[in-house]
């Protein structure tokens, strides 16, 4: 297994001598390309002010000083080139959340690039096919590094994106601050988060701030890109003062759908326009049973008139499911945590008790019986097959389960559910839900799915799939 992973990222990388074009899935859509300006990003150690002007700067780590970091922003059928420099004291990578990326350029540490060292840089440089709401991340002990702040927002603009007069992206993200304002250092890393919900925090911030204010146009009609940032929260966000309609969910269309709530698991995204109706707008999040302000938007004449029609929004095509008579159907059994029944499992080549992987190792999460562990292949898949990843959570809590390369539909046969109209990458499995993630293989590399409660993956709960 070990030897055909090595083969596979030694083919990837004998590619990239070929150029750009050379490294594009065949089966992924190929517009004419074209080299944006290039980014430049470092990650390092700033001093940011998160708590309140009348707090001190919180000790941070961030990209180029700026939390969030850079607002990177390119239209679809361009390549994106980031020159990537670490600045830490530990090694850290870059993954780009949600976009159908060339393996090479997936970002993870020890399975598809070696980490950047501290002084040193890597450079991405990958198309962008598809629209839509992205992000990116430290994914080299996230769970640390995306807690301090290494995360920004990547939008991917279309020409047949619906016309607003805004566009206002907001990252939404709760810390875990001391009584001073700094990042709670002592509590990184703690079992007890591991083993249950992950690590909450006690200060909601958008942009890095406590309920920013943004000024549009009277009646203006307001494109909101919602991107939940957090290690473990599961936010839910409440609209009062305008007409709120659905209309992308983790960088993919859906059916337009009118809505005045919605529910964001760690990384999900979510594309809202809203029509304003009253002079001011709010957000709230209601997750704890407490309103929590969560921006709110001023009209203002200063700027003009609202000029984008109040139209019936068409979303993009939602992508039909795909023939399953033929699809491979992958178990996932999930176990572990706090209140679980998991009581042994294998790890690094021998099966131990549950007590020992978690004081001894700090594994607490498992797939079907297995740690997870990038020297592990999960699957082995062929290249353009239909695949179902038939998911069981069997533990006490939620998990929102991230796969890297694809987006994926979900089928469940609970009517309780409410499935979404479009594709997803990550989705939120409640406590003893089952659900079908179906995908088609069309991305080949070696492709994690993981439980995006960062603490969750470091404890074990991730497998690599392997398509080739």
């Amino acid at each position: 297994m070990i030897s055909k992973m090595l083969q596979r990222r030694n083919f990837i990388k004998a590619l990239s001598a070929c150029g750009i074009a050379g490294l594009i899935p065949a089966t992924m859509p190929t517009p004419a390309l074209s080299i944006t300006r290039p980014y430049q990003l470092t990650a390092g150690k700033s001093a940011f002010n998160i708590s309140g002007s009348k707090q001190a700067d919180t000790d941070m780590w961030l990209y180029n000083g700026s939390c969030p970091g850079p607002l990177l922003r390119l239209r679809r059928g361009e390549i994106l080139r980031a020159e990537v420099t670490n600045q830490l004291d530990v090694p850290t990578t870059v993954h780009w959340h949600g976009i159908r990326n060339i393996n090479d350029m997936d970002g993870v540490a020890d399975l598809t690039q070696a980490p950047i060292e501290p002084g040193e840089s890597f450079t991405y440089e990958f198309p962008v096919n598809h629209s839509g709401t992205f992000w990116y991340h430290a994914h080299t002990m996230s769970w640390q590094q995306v807690a301090r702040g290494l995360y920004g927002p990547l939008i991917i603009d279309d020409d047949d994106d619906p016309v607003t007069d805004h566009d206002i992206c907001l990252m939404i993200d709760d810390w875990r601050l001391d009584d001073t304002g700094q990042i709670h250092q002592s509590s990184l890393g703690s079992l007890h988060d591991w083993s249950h919900a992950g690590r909450l925090g006690n200060w909601l911030t958008v942009n890095a701030q406590s309920d920013p204010a943004f000024s549009v146009k009277p009646g203006a009609r307001v494109r909101l890109r919602l991107i939940n940032a957090a290690n473990a929260r599961v936010l839910t966000l409440r609209f009062d003062g305008v007409e709120a309609q659905l209309v992308a969910l983790d960088g993919a269309p859906c059916r337009a759908e009118t809505i005045n709530t919605i529910k964001l698991a760690p990384a999900q995204r979510a594309d809202v326009i809203c029509d304003l109706v009253t002079e001011k707008a709010f957000i709230r999040e209601i997750s704890t049973g407490t309103d929590h302000p969560a921006g709110h938007f001023v009209a203002t004449q200063e700027l003009g008139k609202a000029t984008a029609p109040k139209n019936a929004i068409n979303t993009a095509l939602v992508p039909p499911l795909p023939d399953l008579r033929q699809v491979r159907r992958i178990t996932v059994h999930m176990q572990g945590g706090a209140m679980g029944n998991l009581t042994e499992a294998r790890y690094d080549g021998a099966v131990l008790p549950l007590r020992e992987l978690a004081q001894k190792h700090k594994k607490l999460w498992a797939f079907n019986g297995q740690i997870g562990d990038y020297n592990n292949i999960f699957a082995e898949i062929d290249l353009g097959s239909v695949v179902s990843l038939d998911v069981i959570n069997d533990t006490a809590w939620p998990h929102a389960m991230h796969l890297h390369g694809h987006h994926f539909w979900v089928m469940s046969d609970d009517p309780t559910v409410d499935l979404p109209s479009g594709q997803r990458d990550t989705w939120l499995m409640q406590p003893q839900e089952r659900a079908s993630l179906v995908f088609v293989a069309d991305n080949p590399g070696m492709w994690l799915f993981h439980c995006h409660m960062l603490e969750h993956a470091a404890a074990g709960m991730g497998a690599v799939l392997a398509i080739d």
